[in-house]
């Protein structure tokens, strides 16, 4: 059985996507430019949580470069322990996927509705998860496989929510693994 980190480790290094012992997401950026391996020594750089880098004395950020931030995966004995450690599982699945069973203390928020054979969009997907979490709250986001709990974790992402991450293989592998469900 591979060996993970532990929980507190995890939940520190998901906070800064550059350096796992840094809280926050605040970090130096190299910029082109500069001499190779050289820092812009005095200024504060930041990720911002709209996907770009931004010079924080820089007025009218003209060093703003755009980037896409995916939302990290984690193995689903992974998101398991975070769950022990305080976070929350957002299960996007439909309901009645949800009703059929789903992780212990799971919230159901639809990402996707269905109207017989067609799948959409749940338009007021990110409306119903902001009434239920905040935007710094640690959230776990899955579904059955994975897809769409990664499109729903990049969306929440991109809408100002802070720590969430996405169970790789879904609610197949949560059962797959033994993982305590609820029905």
């Amino acid at each position: 059985m591979p060996s993970y980190a532990s929980p507190a480790l995890l939940v520190r290094s998901m906070r800064s996507p550059f350096r796992p012992s840094q809280q926050g997401i605040t970090s130096r950026v190299w910029w082109p430019g500069f001499a190779k391996g050289h820092h812009c020594t005095g200024v504060r750089d930041r990720v911002s949580n709209f996907g770009s880098i931004a010079d924080d004395n820089n007025e009218n950020n003209t060093k703003t470069q755009s980037f896409s931030v995916q939302p990290r995966s984690v193995p689903v004995h992974v998101a398991h322990e975070l769950l022990q450690v305080g976070h929350q599982y957002l299960d996007v699945r439909t309901h009645d996927e949800f009703r059929a069973g789903h992780p212990s203390g799971a919230t159901n928020i639809p990402y996707m509705l269905n109207n017989g054979a067609e799948m959409f969009k749940n338009s007021k997907f990110l409306e119903e998860v902001s009434s239920q979490f905040g935007k710094d709250d640690d959230i776990v986001v899955g579904c059955k496989s994975g897809r769409r709990s990664l499109m729903a974790a990049s969306d929440l992402q991109s809408a100002g929510f802070n720590h969430v991450t996405d169970v790789a293989g879904g609610y197949t592998a949560w059962t797959e693994n033994g993982l305590p469900i609820a029905k």
